[in-house]
């Protein structure tokens, strides 16, 4: 993730950038006159180790572009080319719900009590419960509106919370959004983007074949190999892929063929592909972690709604192995919802199960490219932020010490200013964190949905956004 900026109060970065940071670039030294080549790996554009996932860089996009699928011909050329992500992606120009004037981040953070900002969520609601009812009877709007003026408890501690960090949201947003405006990376009046729209939902289906990978043999400690190394060809068998951890230890990218669809794998990167019931594989491979970051899958209505994934129930996150994973003194992230219930339980419950002390709540703060708020700030259910959960592994204190000699201490708060993906559940990547932790540590990402250079990766959905359809094949040649 590129920083743009840096300030006291957090960071603004370019997510997309930091997806395309290792270039992806095909170096095709097999062209005939004449021919046409497909690729089957991609070069990177610089040697990603592990400490370069936290490298700033920028992102530019040039060149013609192709479909993923298309051939290349190179006619006695060495063609150069590379996969980009596609930049529409990120295409936020407006906010999904336009808050009132007074309320919009240029107009700076106007000092409000808990009762105003309960009246204020409350009119929100209202507003946005007659603009979503087109569907719905007049009677059930005025149901709705009718129930929308009383909280219910995690309302109210919800609102309260907010009222505890709204200004610090504000404020710190503010300052690197007025930075982000004054070096042009955000900008007022943005013309919409000249690539085309062409948002396909890309049907997967790796949590299916997770369930299909319980009918293979159980996996016991000691059993098959740990790691699957990937290797040139293509195509990879299912049950390697499923049954231990698979890395890519080169230089370059590869493609990979599961079940039909293509995946690109970064360089240096390493994953997973099973769900929480199939974790032995991930202990198997004998590596011990200096930073954990942690997604899961909340539990909540709309999730039960929109069937859209599985979700886990606290007593199941609970059992997550984190203690056997984590290496002494390891940094623990947890992305929490802006649910209260949930955030009380990884600060209470989860983190002491785990041996880990809480030290510090960041936020992820959403914005548009014209540096708006994606969603009122003092809308009651939906928040322009999410909660990231910081703390440490508690054990032997002279390990801790040594393990933190010339690494800056957590700060309390901290800001990470982005526009997010369209993509749902498509978070950005922690590089900010290069600030806080040694280089060359090992990285592990529970419940990921992407691939990162110099991390490993677990979840039942780990390669869903490194699908090639998610990415753009540009070309260039000698």
């Amino acid at each position: 993730m590129s920083v743009v900026h840096h300030l006291t109060v957090g960071w603004l970065v370019d997510h997309l950038s930091f997806i395309n940071q290792c270039g992806y670039e095909i170096c095709d030294s097999f062209a005939c006159p004449g021919g046409v080549t497909l690729n089957t790996s991609v070069t990177s554009t610089e040697d990603c180790h592990g400490s370069s996932t936290f490298v700033t860089t920028s992102s530019s996009s040039s060149g013609p572009t192709h479909s993923p699928e298309d051939a290349i011909e190179t006619e006695g050329k060495t063609a150069k080319t590379r996969y980009v992500f596609r930049e529409e992606f990120f295409d936020i120009s407006k906010p999904h719900i336009v808050a009132p004037p007074e309320q919009q981040l240029c107009q700076g953070c106007p000092e409000m009590s808990l009762t105003e900002i309960k009246v204020n969520s409350n009119r929100e609601e209202c507003q946005e419960g007659t603009k979503s009812g087109v569907e719905d009877s007049v009677a059930s709007a005025m149901k709705k509106r009718k129930r929308k003026c009383l909280f219910n408890h995690g309302e109210l501690d919800a609102l309260e919370y907010h009222s505890k960090v709204r200004k610090l949201i504000w404020e710190g947003t503010l300052h690197l959004v007025q930075e982000g405006l004054k070096s042009g990376f955000l900008h007022q009046r943005t013309a919409e983007l000249s690539c085309r729209k062409n948002n396909v939902p890309v049907v997967c289906g790796l949590a299916e074949l997770c369930e299909m990978a319980k009918q293979f043999p159980a996996v016991n400690e000691g059993d098959h190999r740990a790691v699957y190394v990937l290797e040139d060809e293509t195509s990879s068998p299912e049950q390697d892929l499923l049954s231990c951890v698979a890395e890519n230890t080169s230089n370059h990218a590869k493609i990979i063929v599961l079940m039909g669809q293509k995946y690109l794998v970064p360089p240096k990167s390493s994953f997973l592909l099973s769900d929480i019931s199939c974790l032995q594989p991930l202990l198997n491979y004998k590596k011990k972690y200096d930073v954990i970051v942690i997604d899961p899958p909340w539990e909540n209505k709309s999730v039960k709604r929109s069937n859209r994934y599985s979700h886990l129930s606290s007593w199941q996150i609970k059992q997550i192995p984190v203690p056997t994973l984590a290496a002494p003194n390891c940094l623990v992230v947890t992305w929490v919802t802006n649910r209260q219930k949930h955030l009380h339980f990884v600060k209470d419950e989860l983190y002491p199960h785990w041996s880990v002390k809480t030290l510090a709540e960041w936020h992820w703060v959403k914005i548009t490219r014209a540096g708006e708020f994606v969603l009122p700030l003092d809308s009651l259910h939906k928040k322009p932020y999410e909660v990231l959960v910081l703390g440490r592994v508690q054990g032997d204190v002279k390990e801790a010490l040594r393990t933190s000699e010339g690494v800056l201490p957590i700060p309390e708060h901290k800001l990470i200013v982005s526009t997010p993906c369209t993509l749902h559940s498509h978070k950005p990547p922690l590089a900010v964190l290069a600030e806080f932790i040694k280089p060359d540590v090992e990285c592990l990402e529970l419940f990921a949905r992407n691939l990162q250079p110099g991390w490993t990766s677990w979840g039942n959905e780990v390669l869903k956004f490194q699908h090639i359809d998610y990415f753009t094949l540009l070309q260039k040649e000698n």
